[in-house]
Order: structure tokens, then C-alpha cells, then sequence
């Protein structure tokens, strides 16, 4: 699925004008017998571990950013994840799938505590998609897991979750993954708020 969009920042240095894309493959299971997971891959291998996930049959979530790149003898626009070296699978709570995982070229594990995978909650992987989909104006931000958890009321991004805080003078609403201990931050001006 690809969908341009305006990113105010990504990184701090990638320049003014980004566009999104998704790459998502639908679950081959019921939503309620899966759980999204993180997997950490190699440096620069996000791109082809969802190629070969997908391939094997794996449902695959790996937000990419469309960035213009400037070389000495040329201009050109490449594709870079969302979070770098990280991209997210639905599976089952079957071993199969998670030794096939773990088998791909360029997976360096799950993301877990203590050896064993920790499940990514349902709301934080579909905010992120969300915010994607709708085409919201969004920047990387520091991972929180401190503030006031809220809600947004109504509009497009009715019941996305997450810690408010007040950047540059506007209220944001800091979206975040913590497996990964990544966040976005989105401009909440004009949404109703509620707490969570």
C-alpha cells in the first residue's frame, strides 16, 4: 500500500518533504488467536526480512519512509523504515512460526525479556498504522513511558492512545511501541481528549 504524505521530521536530519509507505500483509489467523511481535533485524535487512517473511506466509507490518537522497553525482529517492532494524509479525502462540522467524536470513531475534518473545498490544501497532493510513503529519520521538496516558475523541484518529506532552509550544499526542521503545508524536490541535 503506498500513500504519500507530509512527515515534519524524521531523525532530525532527513530534510522537509517524506512520504510513507506501508508495507502490510493481512493475518492468516484470526485476530484474537495472534499476537503482533517484534523482531530485531541486521542493519539495513528490514526490507528483505519482510520479503521472506512474507514469502513463507507470515503476516508482515514494516512502516516505510520515502526520502530523497542527495549523492555527489545524483539525486534519488529511497525507502527507509519507520524504525530502523526492526520489523513487526502477527503470529499464533505455535513454535512453527517462530522457529521459521528466527530461520530467515538477516533475524537476529525476537524482542523479549529473558529469551521468550513479548507480545506487542493490539492498540499500539494499529495507532501506528493509523497515523500512516490517514496520512497524519508525525515526528520520530524519544520513547515515553512517563505523562498523562489519554484518548482522542472523534475524527480520524478516534481512540488512538497515548502520553500527551507539549512540544515547541503545541500539545503532541506521543504514540508509542514499547517493545521497541519507539514513538511518534502527532499535533493533537482541534481533537477532544479523554483520559485513558
Amino acid at each position: 500500500m503506498q500513500n504519500p504524505t507530509n512527515v515534519t521530521q524524521i531523525g532530525g536530519a532527513m530534510g522537509d518533504r517524506l512520504r510513507e509507505r506501508v508495507a502490510f500483509i493481512q493475518p492468516a489467523v484470526a485476530a484474537d488467536e495472534s499476537s503482533w511481535f517484534a523482531v530485531q533485524t541486521k542493519p539495513r535487512h528490514e526490507k528483505k526480512v519482510a520479503a521472506e517473511l512474507a514469502e513463507k506466509g507470515i503476516a508482515v507490518f514494516l512502516p516505510l519512509v520515502s526520502a530523497l537522497h542527495q549523492w555527489t553525482d545524483r539525486r534519488r529517492e529511497v525507502m527507509l523504515p519507520l524504525f530502523t532494524n526492526y520489523t513487526f509479525v502477527r503470529i499464533g502462540g505455535e513454535r512453527n512460526p517462530r522457529v521459521s522467524i528466527l530461520r530467515t536470513n538477516g533475524v537476529v531475534g525476537f524482542v523479549g525479556m529473558q529469551g521468550r518473545p513479548v507480545p506487542i498490544p493490539d492498540e499500539q501497532i494499529n495507532a501506528v498504522q493509523t497515523i500512516l493510513r490517514e496520512r497524519i503529519p508525525y515526528s520520530l520521538h524519544p520513547y515515553l513511558n512517563v505523562g498523562r496516558k489519554v484518548r482522542i475523541r472523534g475524527g480520524c484518529l478516534d481512540g488512538i492512545q497515548g502520553v500527551i506532552l507539549a512540544m515547541n509550544g503545541a500539545q503532541s499526542l506521543i504514540v508509542s511501541i514499547e517493545g521497541i521503545q519507539g514513538s511518534l508524536a502527532v499535533r493533537i490541535a482541534g481533537y477532544g481528549l479523554e483520559a485513558a
